[in-house]
């Protein structure tokens, strides 16, 4: 005889409700697949070929995640891969698991990952005579009045078998007496109640106790037997037995009562007096686990909890008393126990699949997870509602029978929100609810639907000229919001060619760092800006990419030298004279230094300054202007040939500077500048001191006559001036001016004016020779053309073949035809 323990009973009979109820959602909602199976199998044994019924080969079931969704403490199935076939995962007892039950059917979930299908499985398990009847109490002693009547009846304790069908409990039999027989009584519920019954009247004087022996048999095969010793107790006469003063007790009492709690009391009374009208109470018939709940006064008849209730567990029981008084006699009555469901259980969440992540780009309404929710409570305290906590774009969908779907309400962004922490609340509708969060953390995978973004709409960097090769320009810096490969940038130079040569001889960049490089030192007088489109693509696929510009704009150095435009050096290595008249005023404009720079700003500001002269004081120069003016009055002993050393110097770091060496002739008139000629030349040799005798004696003759022709031409001029003077007082003007000149570099515009004077000599050793510059001063600007329109005078002078002049100079004073070409260019030069 095998006793089930309390606390495994009532634990496998909440998981036999979970079982019916779960299978009864099946029946409705899809095929359930059956089958029957014997108790008492062991671990590994066959129920089914699963994987047949469900339309796969055994190696399916793995690849397509096919398994057992858990229910309850204890598994009591499992799948073999291998076969794939249903086993079992451990001892299945089916009086443990459906104690009292007519047929036992248990109830599993199969889940198939991939479709995320669900299955029902409905195992009924067979029973099987492995149980004999049993007496709670092994021996019993009936104590019955000698007086007492034939026929009389006295309970007997029933046994306990739990098989069922043939198997359980079928007959009684009493060992074989002359004062006893056995009547067996059926219940309304089946059950067998044995009673003892006086056949022949008792004498306590000729034996005061009596042995029997009632054996309870199943039907199974082999038949199985239990058997209960009572002693019989002759007693004195009580002719009275205890009456109860209702068949049958009722009460409800919630399920959260503490324990000790009174629940009724059950009152029966014996019509007789003294010793033999007391009466004691006690169980007639209780199951196990209603004796383990439950607890009766034998004085009193109070009824009270001596373990908790669960309303979950078992929600009624029904139970016997019986009252007997001191001479045997007893009375029964039912006492049935209602108890009331409270909210004590809060729902239970379980999930059965979850994806850990999701891409970005998932379509609207892609299934996250699957949520089982279960209350163990009834009616409304069982009855649960899900919802997601917070303003997250998921929502919940009603799935089958008590599944939730946990779907993507809208297309999720990674950018936005790279992860979710997913609060799933299921509560239940009793008084107070209670409710239950689950977690759920979700990842939004990355996918590349950003292309890479500069901050700047367009970069400027500065670089000075003449930079070394391979120095780092700028930075260029893009982001990408993706993550990952799809975040990885590419930096490149789009082609393009800067005067004819392509951009990569000029910059590159790192493809990495987005850094910019110089391969070739730039010049600021070459170009001085410099447009480049940079390219940032990732890595993703398909790659996206997006362009910046940027300007390069070089800067000025201080480079270059200043040039001297004017005095312009002769190409023959000769040195320019300029003529200042000894009647010149201090402030006289000599000349003017003309220079310019190629550089740019500052470093083309010029500043001039006088760095040597063979006459100190004597000349000036204008800082800013150029112009070499006379410091003083000029004075007979000033020497007529003055060396001047004027700097142009720029404004740049480290300043440069260039100069230029000016000869100036001091004389007041030709023949002075004529006279005085001979001294800046020195004899060839002794044999020509004649000579030079003969010409200076003949040009003093000729400057006697020059003098003469010049006042007689000075007279003309004079009067021709002085109606010149009358004809522009009357309106007309003079329609000639000096020429002029401009000369830019690099947009640097430099003023060239044209100082004219009435002789100037250049003078080098054996190559003299005379310039005649055109004659005036001017302050206005004009064209040319209008310049060789008004000046008849110096037209006629420029078309003299200057060669011819030149060669009187640089042909040897011996010469006989030096004086008459001489005479003759100066009177050229002076007609009208």
């Amino acid at each position: 005889m095998r006793m089930i323990p309390a606390r495994l009973h009532r634990d496998y009979k909440g998981l036999v409700l979970l079982g019916i109820l779960l299978g009864t959602l099946w029946e409705t909602g899809c095929t359930q697949i059956r089958y029957s199976v014997p108790e008492e199998l062991e671990k590994g044994s066959r129920v089914g070929d699963i994987s047949r019924d469900l339309g796969l080969e055994p190696r399916e079931l793995a690849e397509r995640g096919v398994r057992i969704i858990p229910r309850g403490r204890t598994q009591l199935f499992a799948l073999n891969p291998r076969s794939g076939s249903l086993v079992t995962a451990g001892r299945i007892d089916r009086e443990e698991l459906c104690m009292g039950a007519i047929k036992c059917q248990l109830n599993l979930d199969i889940l198939m990952e991939d479709k995320v299908k669900i299955y029902g499985v409905e195992v009924e398990v067979r029973d099987i005579n492995d149980n004999a009847p049993y007496f709670r109490e092994s021996e019993l002693e009936i104590k019955i009045s000698e007086n007492a009547a034939t026929e009389m009846r006295f309970p007997l304790p029933h046994a306990w078998d739990p098989d069922i069908g043939k198997n359980s409990l079928q007959s009684y039999e009493l060992s074989p007496n002359t004062h006893f027989s056995l009547i067996v009584q059926n219940g309304a519920d089946g059950s067998k109640y044995p009673e003892l019954v006086l056949k022949r009247a008792l004498d306590r004087e000729e034996k005061a106790a009596h042995h029997l022996v009632l054996t309870a048999s199943d039907g199974g095969d082999p038949v199985r037997t239990g058997t209960a010793r009572i002693r019989v107790m002759v007693l004195d006469a009580n002719d009275n037995a205890p009456a109860f003063a209702q068949p049958e007790y009722r009460a409800s009492v919630p399920e959260n009562l503490a324990l000790g709690t009174q629940l009724l009391v059950v009152n029966a009374t014996d019509p007789d007096e003294g010793v033999n009208a007391e009466v004691r109470y006690s169980f007639r018939s209780v199951d196990d686990k209603a004796a383990q709940v439950f607890k009766l006064d034998c004085n009193s008849g109070t009824i009270s909890t001596i373990g908790e209730l669960d309303h979950e567990e078992s929600g009624f029981y029904q139970m016997e008393v019986q009252a007997m008084d001191n001479a045997g006699y007893s009375a029964r009555a039912k006492v049935l126990i209602t108890v009331l469901d409270v909210n004590d259980n809060a729902p239970e969440v379980v999930l059965t699949s979850l994806a850990s992540s999701v891409p970005e780009n998932s379509p609207r309404g892609t299934l996250i997870a699957l949520l089982n929710v279960n209350d163990q409570d009834s009616e409304e305290n069982g009855q649960v509602i899900c919802f997601i906590q917070g303003n997250l774009p998921f929502k919940l969908e009603k799935s089958y029978g008590n599944y939730y779907s946990l779907v993507t309400d809208i297309v999720l962004d990674r950018e936005q929100v790279p992860s979710y922490n997913i609060t799933v609340t299921a509560a239940d509708r009793g008084t107070p609810p209670l409710s239950t969060e689950t977690h759920i953390s979700l990842n939004v995978a990355d996918t590349n639907d950003n292309p890479p973004v500069f901050p700047q709409a367009s970069y400027s960097a500065y670089i000075p000229e003449n930079n070394p090769r391979g120095v780092s320009l700028v930075s260029v810096t893009a982001h990408d919001p993706d993550c990952e490969e799809n975040a990885q940038i590419t930096y490149s130079l789009a082609e393009n060619t800067i005067q004819g040569a392509s951009l990569s001889s000029y910059v590159s960049i790192n493809s990495d760092t987005g850094v910019l490089y110089a391969l070739s030192s730039f010049d600021y007088e070459q170009f001085r800006d410099l447009q480049v489109k940079v390219m940032a693509r990732d890595n993703g696929h398909p790659p996206l990419s997006s362009n910046v510009s940027l300007s390069l704009f070089v800067l000025d150095q201080n480079d270059n030298a200043p040039e001297i435009l004017y005095p312009a050096l002769p190409t023959d290595g000769s040195t320019g004279v300029e003529l200042a008249p000894r009647s010149a005023e201090p402030g006289y404009l000599v000349t003017k230094v003309v220079a310019v720079d190629r550089d740019s700003g500052q470093n083309a500001w010029l500043s001039y300054r006088l760095l040597k002269a063979s006459e100190p004081g004597l000349f000036s120069v204008g800082l800013h202007t150029g112009e070499v003016r006379t410091a003083r009055a000029l004075l007979d002993r000033d020497a007529l040939k003055q060396s001047l050393v004027v700097a142009v110097q720029d404004h740049g770091q480290p300043p440069l500077s260039a100069t230029v060496t000016l000869t100036v002739a001091v004389a007041d008139s030709i023949p002075q500048v004529l006279a005085d000629l001979g001294s800046l030349e020195s004899p060839a040799n002794s044999e020509t001191s004649d000579l030079t005798l003969y010409l200076v004696v003949a040009v003093a003759a000729v400057s006697c006559v020059f003098l003469a022709f010049v006042i007689v031409l000075l007279a003309l001029r004079l009067r021709r001036w002085h109606k010149s003077r009358l004809l522009q007082a009357s309106g007309g003007g003079l329609t000639g001016a000096p020429a002029s000149h401009f000369l830019g570099v690099d947009g640097v515009q430099a003023f060239l004016q044209t100082y004219s004077h009435e002789v100037s000599l250049t003078t080098d050793s054996r190559r003299s020779h005379l310039i005649f510059p055109q004659p005036n001063y001017a302050d206005m600007l004009v064209s040319q053309e209008s310049f060789e329109k008004s000046e008849p005078l110096l037209l006629s002078v420029s078309s003299i073949d200057d060669t011819c002049f030149n060669h009187l100079l640089q042909s040897p004073p011996n010469e006989d035809f030096i004086i008459p070409l001489f005479l003759l260019q100066l009177l050229i030069g002076f007609l009208p």
